[in-house]
């Protein structure tokens, strides 16, 4: 028939009238699609006497949530989940991230797998009705974090909290993963969902090498806002986070807040917004080097604008200064204060310095990586880009398979690379945003858990091919029917 030219028809379900009630409806909808299947994944040995787990998750937010219930759903169930934070304060919601509400439209279906009764609308919408949802413009940002502990609990996610890893290490074709408390454990495979610092770490300029500690600050650190009340307060970056932070001081009670932005223009389009079809996602992984790395260089060389209710935040205060076309050209302690030169030769005296420059993707730089970083492939290993559309910061994320493995600089220096799985920001050029993001998470999430499970399925072939020879249940017992020829009939 061709493109549908019109809908079915719809039958209107009533929302649950409370969180029990959409419970027990989730409760049931994951049995009509049998979850959780049984394990087939066989038993591997640990060189500790024990059992080595099939996949550990190294973070248990968003991400790591995700991708734990989509490996579950693939039937691989030996798993265990590690997060270093307290519960409840997994990922950036409740710690660093500052925004009232989440940038992302309010219908996106984020985490939920495919699962209606397990949106964040169905969860809303149970507590507060339809009517509340519909004047609903965005999320509020600590109410995502109310529905990511609720999706955890519902789906009884075994998340180990208070567990930092230390170091990663391949060893007896395993995993050891050395814990800062408690004993070793070990895995066949490890995924890092350990989100936008998970590769790297906080963007710091070399203009506050040497200055004192206490005079600034990057927007992913904790900050005690309390203390800026009539403070004089600089914010450099123009972006999401340098707006939340600059609001934060100024809600706080601040004397003033400069942000220095050096481009001599706002940005206003979210470029990825006009292209962000399934299509898009889809197609991203399997397109050519080139392609990927030109899509990406776009994104990152247009920026992604800061959110207009964040922005708004900001200008709405009197004491509050965008300064465009200005970076720092000198920077200097007096007596406690920070004197500021800007390129365009203005001067200002701070109390705190706030930087908004968000995370680098740095291999080499992950303590737990360290034994092993140099043998990881970046992209600047595999790909050399036509004469400008160079990027530094792009060459260093890393190349990886479908799977989100990492791959060897040099083939067959480190093979163990393979059943290393980078499910973070870092993963952006190599698959597209489907690794941290709240749009596609469920599509990054399904796309790594059957990978992983084909992977773990052809590495037990033997054992596989021994089962099914083994295989004995009959499903006739032989006296189903009659053999004519035995009877001699004619």
């Amino acid at each position: 028939m061709g493109l549908l030219s019109h809908r079915p028809p719809q039958t209107v379900h009533p929302h649950a009238a409370s969180l029990a009630e959409l419970e027990a409806r989730l409760a049931y909808d994951l049995s009509c699609l049998n979850y959780p299947p049984p394990n087939w994944v066989p038993p591997t040995p640990a060189p500790d006497g024990g059992l080595a787990s099939d996949v550990v998750v190294i973070g248990g937010g968003m991400s790591g949530l995700t991708a734990a219930v989509a490996l579950v759903r693939s039937g691989v169930r030996n798993i265990r989940i590690l997060d270093a934070s307290p519960a409840g304060e997994e990922g950036p919601w409740v710690t660093y991230a500052r925004m009232e509400t989440l940038r992302s439209p309010k219908e996106l279906l984020g985490p939920a797998l495919g699962m209606p009764s397990l949106t964040f609308r169905a969860w809303y919408e149970a507590q507060f009705g339809e009517a509340s949802w519909a004047a609903l413009y965005r999320i509020p940002r600590t109410m995502w974090m109310e529905y990511l502990n609720w999706f955890r609990k519902v789906l009884a996610v075994p998340v180990e909290n208070g567990v930092e890893v230390t170091a990663i290490l391949p060893e007896a074709g395993l995993f050891r993963l050395d814990l800062a408390n408690g004993s070793p454990i070990f895995a066949r495979k490890v995924v890092l969902a350990t989100g936008r610092a998970g590769l790297g770490r906080a963007a710091i300029p070399d203009f506050v090498a040497g200055v004192d500690r206490r005079l600034w600050a990057h927007s992913a650190d904790p900050i005690d806002f309390e203390q800026l009340r009539g403070k004089r307060v600089v914010v450099i970056g123009g972006g999401a986070s340098a707006m939340d932070n600059a609001a934060e001081a100024l809600e706080h009670g601040a004397a003033e807040v400069r942000l220095l932005i050096r481009r001599a223009e706002m940005p206003r389009i979210n470029k990825m917004m006009g292209i962000g079809s399934q299509g898009f996602t889809l197609g991203f992984p399997v397109m050519s080097d080139a392609w990927r790395w030109r899509f990406m260089r776009y994104a990152d060389q247009e920026q992604t604008p800061a959110p207009q209710n964040s922005t708004l935040r900001v200008s709405r205060h009197g004491n509050a200064s965008f300064h465009l076309g200005s970076g720092i050209a000198a920077l200097r302690e007096n007596d406690g204060q920070l004197e500021i030169e800007t390129t365009r030769g203005r001067h200002f005296t701070a109390d705190l310095l706030i930087l908004g420059t968000g995370f680098t993707v740095e291999i080499d730089v992950r303590p737990e990586l360290a034994a092993f970083s140099a043998a990881i492939a970046a992209w600047r290993d595999r790909y050399s880009p036509p004469p400008g559309l160079e990027s530094s910061s792009l060459a260093g994320f890393p190349y990886l398979t479908p799977s989100f493995a990492f791959t060897e600089r040099e083939p067959g220096k480190a093979p163990f690379l393979a059943d290393l799985h980078c499910f973070n920001h870092a993963a952006t050029l190599s698959l597209g945003k489907i690794s941290g993001d709240i749009p596609k998470i469920s599509e990054g999430a399904t796309l790594l858990a059957q990978a992983v499970a084909g992977e773990l399925f052809c590495r037990d072939i033997e054992r596989h091919w021994q089962a099914l020879n083994a295989y004995d249940k009959p499903e006739l017992v032989g006296d189903e029917w009659t053999d004519a020829e035995a009877l001699g009939a004619g």
